[in-house]
C-alpha cells in the first residue's frame, strides 16, 4: 500500500491541489462544488462527464483544468464525420522503411478534452472504451500504453438537442462521475462580465502544478484508509440500485469501485488519511446517477435517477463507528474510524 511518509507530506500534496483549485476557480466563477468534483475525479484516476446546455462553461471548465497542470493536452471536437482512427491513431505504410509506422491519435495525451462527445457516431464513441478502462490502445494487434496521469474530460449536450447520439450504457459506465455546471448566480454572472468581458482568462492561465506532482498525489490517494464498514456501506448503496422498482438497470460493480476511489480522493482533499461515510454520501449522486436507467413507468411519473439515488441514501443505514488502526501518518495508533470531520479545505 502506498503511504505518506509523514503528516507534512499530506499537507504539501494538499497544497498542490489547492493551487490547481484556485487556478480553475479564477476562470469558473461561483461553482466551487463543480471544481471540487473535477479534482476528485482527477485524483481518483477517473474520467469526468460534464453535461449541460450550451453556453454554461462546460468546455471552459475542461480547458481550465487542463491548462492548470503542466502536462500534454489534446482537444477533440466530436462531429458526425469523426472516425475512430482520428482518436486512437492509425498505422501508415512507410515507403522508405518499407514497414507500417504507427501514428498516435488524439487519445495519446495526459488530459484529453472530448468536446460534445455525443455528436459523434456510436462507432466513434466506442473508440474510447479500451483507452478509458485499460489505459491502452490496441492497433493491428499491438497494444500502446497511454501516459500517466490520464484523464478524459468529455462534455455533452442533453440528448434532446438536435444532432446528438445518446451515449451507450457501456460508455457512460466508463465515466467515474457526471456533473452539471448549471447557470451561475446573479453575482457570479456579474463577476463573469468583468473578468471575461475583455480578454478570456484562459489566455493568461499558467500551469500551477506539474504532471509528476499529480502522479505523486494519485499514489498517495491510493493509500487512504477505508474501513470494512465504509466499504460495506458503498456496496449496499450500489446493490440497492439493482433492486429498486423504478430502475430497469442498476449500477455495475465498476460503479462500486469508482465510488470507493472517489471517496478516498475526497478524503485526501480534506487532508484526511481515512474515508468517512460522508464522503460516500456526498459523491453517490455524481458517481451513480448517470449509470442508471429508469423504467418506463418511472419516466412517466417524472422520476429521475438522481431522485432514486437520494431515496436510496435516505433508506440505507449509515455504519456505526467501530475502532480501526491508524493508517499512514498515525504511527500505528488505534484511532476512531469516523472522528469528527474537519472543515473542508477545498
Amino acid at each position: 500500500m502506498t503511504t505518506f511518509d509523514d503528516r507534512a507530506s499530506l499537507t504539501d500534496l494538499t497544497a498542490t491541489v489547492e493551487r490547481v483549485r484556485s487556478s480553475v476557480e479564477g476562470v469558473i466563477e461561483g461553482k466551487p462544488e463543480v471544481v471540487r468534483l473535477s479534482l476528485t475525479v482527477l485524483l481518483a484516476e477517473g474520467h469526468l462527464l460534464i453535461e449541460d446546455v450550451p453556453g454554461v462553461g462546460k468546455t471552459m471548465l475542461a480547458k481550465a483544468l487542463a491548462r492548470s497542470i503542466d502536462c500534454s493536452v489534446r482537444r477533440v471536437q466530436f462531429t458526425p464525420d469523426l472516425l475512430p482512427s482520428d482518436i486512437t491513431g492509425v498505422s501508415i505504410w512507410d515507403q522508405q522503411r518499407r514497414d507500417f509506422e504507427f501514428k498516435p491519435g488524439a487519445i495519446f495525451a495526459q488530459i484529453v478534452i472530448g468536446d460534445e462527445i455525443n455528436r459523434a457516431s456510436p462507432k466513434t464513441q466506442s473508440a474510447l472504451l479500451e483507452s478509458m478502462e485499460e489505459r491502452q490502445v490496441t492497433i493491428d494487434g499491438q497494444s500502446h500504453e497511454l501516459p500517466s496521469p490520464f484523464m478524459v474530460v468529455a462534455t455533452q449536450n442533453p440528448v434532446e438537442m438536435e444532432g446528438t447520439y445518446p451515449l451507450p450504457e457501456a460508455q457512460r459506465d466508463r465515466f467515474m462521475a457526471r456533473v452539471s455546471v448549471g447557470y451561475p448566480s446573479v453575482e457570479a454572472e456579474l463577476q463573469m462580465l468583468d473578468v471575461h468581458g475583455g480578454v478570456s482568462p484562459l489566455e493568461d492561465l499558467q500551469p500551477v502544478a506539474h504532471a509528476h506532482e499529480i502522479v505523486k498525489l494519485i499514489e498517495a490517494v491510493r493509500g487512504v484508509h477505508v474501513s470494512e464498514a465504509v466499504r460495506r456501506y458503498a456496496v449496499e448503496l450500489v446493490a440497492a440500485t439493482r433492486a429498486h422498482p423504478d430502475l430497469r438497470l442498476g449500477a455495475s460493480p465498476r460503479a462500486t469501485l469508482h465510488l470507493l476511489r472517489a471517496a478516498k480522493a475526497s478524503a485526501a482533499l480534506d487532508g484526511r488519511d481515512y474515508a468517512l461515510p460522508d464522503d460516500v454520501q456526498e459523491l453517490a449522486v455524481a458517481v451513480l446517477a448517470h449509470r442508471l436507467l429508469p423504467t418506463a413507468q418511472a419516466q412517466l411519473n417524472r422520476r429521475t435517477a438522481e431522485q432514486v439515488v437520494l431515496e436510496i441514501l435516505q433508506h440505507t443505514a449509515v455504519p456505526a463507528s467501530p475502532q480501526r488502526h491508524g493508517g499512514f501518518g498515525s504511527l500505528g495508533r488505534t484511532l476512531p474510524a469516523y472522528p469528527q470531520q474537519p472543515p473542508r479545505g477545498l
